[in-house]
C-alpha cells in the first residue's frame, strides 16, 4: 500500500511552521512520536544515566524551586525578538515565560521534535519526576541529549549510549544522558542550548508559556495580536477529564462513529495482525505499527483523521469509564513512568474485554485481554473533533 502522505513538520509538533537544521539546510519531514508501554511495574530513577566518564558530573545546575503548568506554546521561524519576548511576559494572565529554541532533527536515525533549553529554568515546566532529578539535568547541562521514555524504551535505544544527532547529512555524536518525557506532544529530544546551536537549531524561536488555565483559550487569542507574522500559538497538552469508575456517558449528541464505521475500523485493525511493532510505524513502509500508528491507520480506513500521538488522541472525543466501552472505542493508558498523567499507551476496544494492541518493542499486532494497570478509561471518537485536531496538528 502507498506510504500515508506526511505534511512538512513545523519547528515545534503542533504549529504549522516549517523550519530546517542549519547543518546541511534540509527541510526536515515530519517524524511523530511513536508511545507504547506494557503492564510493567518501573521505577523512575534508573532512567538518568550515570555521569561516570562524563564532565556532566561537574556541572551545576539551579535547584528546582517549584513546578509551573505550560499552556501555551509559542514558535515561529526565525528569533523571536526581546521586544516580542516581553509582550507576552506582560501579556494579562501570563505567568511566567521559557524562552527556547525549536527544530525537527535526526536524532539516533529517527526524525524527532528536539528543544534547546536552559536546564536549570526549563526543568520547571516539566512533569514531577522529570523537573526534581537533579542529576538529569546536570547531564543536559554537561552536553548529553534527554529522550522520551517511549523513544528510548520501546525505540531501542540505549540509555548511555552515544547517538547521532543532527541534520539528515550532518550530525554530532551525543550521549543519551536520560530517558524523560517532557509532558509535550511530539517533543521526544531535550538538549542544552548551547548543545542546540552547535546543532544549528533556530535560537530562541519558541516560547513555553504559563498562563491561567481557566482562561487558556482566551490568552492565546490575545497573544496571536502581538506575534510576528509567522509566529503560532497554540495550546499544550491539556489536561484531560479523566471520569471516575462509575461515572457516566457525555450527551455525544449525534456526533460518534456510525455502526458501519466502527465496523470498518475493527475490520481495519484486526488486517494488521502480525504486523512488528515499530516505533513511529504507522504503515506497511516503515514495516509495522506502534499503538497510536495502528489507531491512526485503523480509523482512517473508515474516512476518520486522528492525530498521530496517543496523548493527542486520547482528546478525540468523549474519555468514558471503561465500564462503559463498547467495541470501536479507544483505550488509554498512563504508562510513563518520566510523566505522570501523561497518556502514553493507547489500543483498540473490540467487547468483552478484549483489544487490539500494538503493545511494545519486540511484539507484534495481537489481540490481547484488556489489563487495567494505569489504565484511565476508553474515549468515544468525535469524528469531527478528531478531524479538527488532526488539522491543526494537535
Amino acid at each position: 500500500m502507498p506510504k500515508p502522505s506526511r505534511r512538512v513538520l513545523p519547528t515545534v509538533i503542533g504549529v504549522g511552521i516549517v523550519t530546517t537544521l542549519a547543518v546541511d539546510g534540509a527541510v526536515l519531514v515530519s517524524w511523530r512520536q511513536a508511545d507504547d508501554r506494557a503492564e510493567r511495574p518501573v521505577g523512575v530513577q534508573r532512567y538518568v544515566a550515570a555521569s561516570t566518564g562524563t564532565d556532566a558530573a561537574a556541572v551545576q545546575v539551579a535547584p528546582l524551586r517549584g513546578r509551573v503548568t505550560p499552556h501555551l506554546l509559542i514558535a515561529a521561524p526565525t528569533t523571536l525578538p526581546p521586544q516580542v519576548v516581553e509582550r507576552v511576559r506582560t501579556t494579562k494572565g501570563v505567568k511566567r515565560v521559557e524562552v527556547v529554541d525549536a527544530a525537527q532533527a535526526m536524532v539516533g536515525g529517527k526524525r524527532v521534535g528536539l528543544l534547546g533549553v536552559e536546564p536549570s529554568t526549563f526543568r520547571a515546566f516539566t512533569p514531577k519526576p522529570t523537573a526534581e532529578s537533579d542529576a538529569l539535568w546536570r547531564n543536559i547541562a554537561g552536553g548529553d541529549i534527554a529522550i522520551s521514555f517511549t523513544m528510548g524504551n520501546d525505540g531501542g535505544v540505549t540509555l548511555g549510549s552515544q547517538i547521532p544527532v543532527g541534520g539528515r547529512t550532518r550530525q554530532s555524536q551525543l550521549r543519551v544522558g536520560a530517558y524523560a518525557t517532557m509532558g509535550l506532544s511530539d517533543v521526544d529530544a531535550v538538549v542544552s542550548r548551547s548543545v542546540a546551536r552547535a546543532l544549528g537549531v533556530p535560537t530562541g524561536n519558541a516560547l513555553l508559556v504559563s498562563a491561567s488555565k481557566r482562561n487558556a483559550g482566551a490568552i492565546a487569542k490575545a497573544l496571536r495580536k502581538k506575534l510576528p507574522k509567522g509566529a503560532k500559538t497554540v495550546e499544550v497538552s491539556p489536561e484531560l477529564d479523566i471520569p471516575a469508575p462509575g461515572g457516566q456517558v457525555p450527551a455525544a449528541k449525534g456526533e460518534v462513529m456510525t455502526a458501519e464505521q466502527v465496523r470498518i475500523v475493527i475490520r481495519a485493525a484486526y488486517s494488521r495482525l502480525g504486523w512488528p511493532y515499530v516505533w513511529g510505524g504507522e504503515s506497511e513502509v516503515e514495516g509495522g505499527y506502534d499503538c497510536s500508528g495502528l489507531m491512526q491507520y485503523a480509523f482512517a480506513q473508515a474516512g476518520i483523521r486522528l492525530p498521530r500521538v496517543a496523548a493527542d488522541q486520547a482528546r478525540a472525543g468523549w474519555i468514558i469509564p471503561y465500564s462503559k466501552a463498547r467495541p470501536g472505542d479507544m483505550l488509554i493508558w498512563a504508562n510513563d513512568p518520566t510523566a505522570p498523567g501523561y497518556i502514553s499507551h493507547i489500543a483498540l476496544y473490540i467487547g468483552d474485554g478484549k483489544m487490539i494492541a500494538a503493545p511494545r518493542r519486540g511484539t507484534v499486532v495481537q489481540v490481547q485481554r484488556v489489563y487495567t494497570r494505569n489504565l484511565k478509561g476508553a474515549v468515544r471518537v468525535n469524528p469531527r473533533l478528531a478531524a479538527r485536531l488532526a488539522a491543526s496538528g494537535l
